[in-house]
């Protein structure tokens, strides 16, 4: 499985890494302050170092050279940065960053460091759709959040009876799966749609409105 380095040991690493040890990877988890670095080292079953990320010496020490992926979780979006910096020079195929003020994005970005994750911004873009999508559950972004798979229930009059293929896909969405007692069908083009059908749907970005109007009927 592939080799995992995290730096960052508090709530935002510390869950990653569970999840992916969960997951079956191989996890290396490095922490500056003492006291935290011996707790997560309780809490964990994978190797934890004490240091500080941005030391090269360290970055060896966890043989980095050999990581797949290499994540910077702390809340210091400074630190964050210098260690990705560091992590390039060892031909890290994934460096993948934290960062607490969606204004630092830019600076990643120069560097190279082309992924970066913003848990202030995904919180307020996941409220943003709370309020606009009440009914729609997201069930996965994919891509560079280029699209979205969601679970929508066909409520439009104006495309009930038709056939799948007269309505799918188009350049917005694509309807890859709908439910029949609870048991997920891949829909066939001649499959007529009825109404109240639950169906997940792969939706382009920025479409949405245009896709729940056309099979919600909504405004």
């Amino acid at each position: 499985m592939d080799y995992v380095v995290i730096m960052g040991g508090g709530r935002v690493g510390l869950a990653l890494a569970n999840l992916l040890i969960n997951e079956g990877y191989d996890i290396t988890l490095i922490e500056s302050n003492t006291k935290l670095c011996a707790d997560v080292a309780s809490e964990l079953d994978a190797l934890v170092i004490c240091g500080n990320g941005t030391n090269s010496k360290i970055l060896e020490e966890v043989n980095i050279e050999d990581a797949k992926y290499f994540i910077a979780t702390t809340g210091n979006d400074e630190a964050n940065l210098l260690s990705c910096i560091l992590v390039r020079k060892y031909n890290v195929e994934h460096i993948i960053a934290r960062v607490s003020n969606p204004d630092h994005e830019e600076a990643f970005k120069e560097v190279g460091i082309e992924q970066v994750i913003s848990p202030e911004r995904a919180a307020a873009s996941y409220l943003q759709k709370i309020v606009t999508r009440p009914n729609t559950a997201e069930l996965m972004t994919i891509g560079q959040g280029d699209g979205e798979i969601l679970d929508m229930t066909i409520t439009n009059d104006k495309i009930i009876g038709k056939k799948f293929e007269d309505i799918s896909p188009t350049k917005d969405f694509m309807i890859i799966a709908t439910y029949q007692n609870g048991t997920l069908i891949i829909p066939q083009p001649d499959n007529v749609i009825s109404r109240g059908e639950k169906v997940s749907v792969l939706v382009k970005r920025g479409s949405f409105s245009k896709v729940s109007k056309k099979l919600e009927n909504k405004s």
